[in-house]
């Protein structure tokens, strides 16, 4: 079981549980077209944040496998609503768990998405004790990629046309780190 402290504290952000007070920062990117471009979901409205943030809001600790730790990523500076990160414990007798995250755009290219991640490698590696964390992404989605190689993650598999999302085929690829890889960065 994991239940971390709360906020985790980065150099410039917050790491902490999803709020009631969090529909309107969560809206105001959830809402964009271009943040669902590589995602299963599509654009949400004020009803489907406001579901989502309660949902959301439960996953403070991972008590048992399949559960999820999502918590909203806050500006430390203005207090900010920027995105969100999870870590997904996916098998106990494995060890294995699963890294997400979405972001503003807004906030795209300054390196907050690879700061929040970052401690969420940590809490399933060092809190968790998995042995090896994916990150998944549709094929198109380089700015992702990129951040799962900025965290130390190696591509494992590029998975070719091998789901029907939003109309069309795509492309799947798996990164993945391992504990003795967390160990040695």
């Amino acid at each position: 079981m994991l239940s971390p402290e709360y906020p985790i504290v980065t150099p410039r952000l917050l790491l902490r549980p999803f709020a009631p007070a969090d529909v309107a920062g969560v809206h105001a990117f959830e809402s964009l077209p271009e943040v669902h471009r590589y995602l299963y979901s599509e654009p949400r409205d004020l009803a489907a944040v406001e579901e989502l943030v309660a949902r959301r809001a439960a996953g403070t600790a991972l008590r048992e496998p399949d559960d999820y730790l999502s918590l909203v990523v806050e500006l430390k500076e203005t207090g900010a609503v920027i995105g969100h990160v999870l870590l997904h414990w996916v098998s106990a007798e494995h060890r294995q768990g699963e890294v997400g995250y979405v972001f503003s755009p807004a906030y795209a290219g300054q390196g907050y998405a690879t700061e929040a991640a970052e401690p969420m490698l940590r809490l399933g590696f060092d809190g968790l004790g998995l042995h090896r964390i994916v990150g998944r992404l549709d094929g198109r989605n380089t700015p992702s990629a990129r951040l799962l190689e900025r965290l130390g993650m190696r591509r494992e598999a590029h998975l070719v046309q091998n789901e029907f999302v939003k109309g069309e085929w795509t492309d799947e690829v798996v990164y993945a780190m391992l504990a003795s890889e967390w160990a040695a960065r």
